[in-house]
């Protein structure tokens, strides 16, 4: 008899957990259709107003307002200008991480909008136009306005809610430290401590209602390499005098493609070997001394990488020295692989199905692009998405890609954009519920 009525108060109590978990997600559905118009409205704003690297000083001070004016502890100067806001439910749970990023980029907007950008910035020393290419406005706005709707429901929530506005994703300006890789190493994830984190790309190329996403590595590892060519200077007219590393350089450059093409395993993971900058000589009938190239390399395995940066000093090492020249190669790690963890991502796409509709969720595949949403990934599970932004009807062709003075973004994707960080973070809450984390993150 008692087994009896243990089971009838379990199923009740799991049967009230659903119907409070269901109540919720009406909420959020109508908090976040409400809040369409004041998000659009941010995002109009960081738009026409775009702050570059580790300069969102103005961007994250709208964001702390707003924070605070929603009753959650905020802390700024995080990583230079980030901002953190701490929300701490009226029950135990899980602590998850929610991320956007805030800055933009050196870029002149060409987009016919009323509130397109005509601001104007410093990158590296030079004065340059600024603009928001690559839609971290949108990722603002809809994380304030995720940040609006979990505060609404703050005493419902099953654990503590960070709200992470990361500046400097792009990259940092020469000389300084930023980033998530800052963020990480200032202990955005303790104190306390994170254990899954959520953030989304809003996507040019992919429908607006659509959501895409991949398990394991979805965005390259990022790393720059530099190779500094050693010959002998020579006149024009005698090359024979001389050892010419502008000849050597480019017997390199080929060398380089053949790891890809011949070493790299290309059907398991993609990689990617770019020279992109060369500098040598002042002058037509002088061979110089010395040449440099710079470039990049992109990769979906730390195997395969690891194997190119080997491969790479090799290559470089024993062209040179074939023409009588000497090489020397310096490669530098600057993200990693976005990497969503198999199983948070498994539990977590019918989630994204349920707000999206499962016929509006793809399967993706992996970009090599990077971003530096990996830094927290490496510590924490993590589930890094996309959204779509393009307008319906239009072909990925037809729409400018990220990064270039023609993007734009349709902001009727900003609603399921709420919905799928909100409902991520109940669904991760139901799943963990009781779940204590250490304050101290010890």
């Amino acid at each position: 008899m008692k087994k009896i009525v243990l089971s009838g108060a379990l199923l009740l109590g799991a049967f009230m957990s659903f119907a409070q978990t269901a109540a919720l997600k009406a909420k959020v559905a109508q908090k976040a259709q409400s809040l369409e118009s004041k998000v659009v409205m941010w995002r109009r704003d960081f738009h026409q107003n775009p702050e570059l690297s580790n300069r969102e000083f103005k961007t994250s001070e709208k964001v702390a307002a707003h924070l605070r004016s929603l009753g959650i502890e905020v802390q700024t100067g995080v990583a230079k200008t980030g901002v953190v806001g701490i929300l701490k439910g009226g029950k135990p749970g899980p602590v998850i991480a929610l991320r956007a990023d805030m800055d933009a980029l050196p870029v002149k907007e060409r987009v016919d909008i009323p509130f397109a950008s005509k601001a104007m910035g410093e990158y590296n020393g030079q004065p340059v136009s600024v603009m928001h290419a690559c839609g971290h406005d949108s990722h603002v706005a809809i994380l304030m306005g995720t940040a609006e709707i979990l505060a609404s429901m703050k005493s419902e929530l099953k654990g503590i809610v960070k709200f992470i506005f990361q500046p400097a994703e792009e990259g940092a300006p020469e000389g300084e430290e930023g980033g998530a890789g800052l963020m990480v190493k200032e202990g955005v994830l303790e104190n306390p401590k994170v254990d899954a984190i959520f953030g989304l790309h809003i996507s040019a190329q992919a429908p607006v209602g659509t959501i895409r996403y991949r398990p394991k590595g979805t965005m390259a590892a990022s790393d720059w390499f530099k190779i500094k060519l050693k010959g002998k200077q020579a006149h024009g007219a005698t090359p024979w005098q001389g050892i010419d590393p502008i000849v050597t350089a480019s017997q390199i450059v080929m060398g380089l493609q053949t790891i890809v093409s011949r070493n790299a395993p290309l059907t398991e993971s993609a990689a990617v070997v770019t020279v992109g900058q060369i500098n040598a000589g002042v002058r037509s009938n002088i061979i110089p001394e010395e040449l440099n190239m710079n470039g990049t390399i992109r990769t979906l395995d730390t195997q395969v990488q690891d194997m190119i940066h080997a491969r790479m000093k090799q290559v470089a090492t024993n062209i040179a020295e074939s023409a009588g020249a000497i090489a020397e190669v310096s490669i530098t790690k600057m993200c990693p692989v976005t990497y969503n963890d198999p199983s948070l991502t498994e539990k977590m796409v019918p989630t994204l199905e349920a707000v999206a509709g499962k016929e509006n969720v793809f399967l993706t595949s992996a970009a090599t692009g990077a971003e530096d949403f990996a830094f927290y990934q490496e510590k924490v599970p993590g589930l890094f998405f996309f959204l779509g932004g393009a307008p319906k009807g239009k072909k990925e062709s037809e729409t400018a890609s990220h990064h270039t003075p023609d993007f734009y973004i349709d902001e009727g994707g900003f609603v399921l954009g709420m919905k799928a960080m909100t409902n991520l973070t109940l669904d991760y809450m139901e799943m963990n519920a009781g779940k204590v984390t250490n304050s101290t993150g010890k």
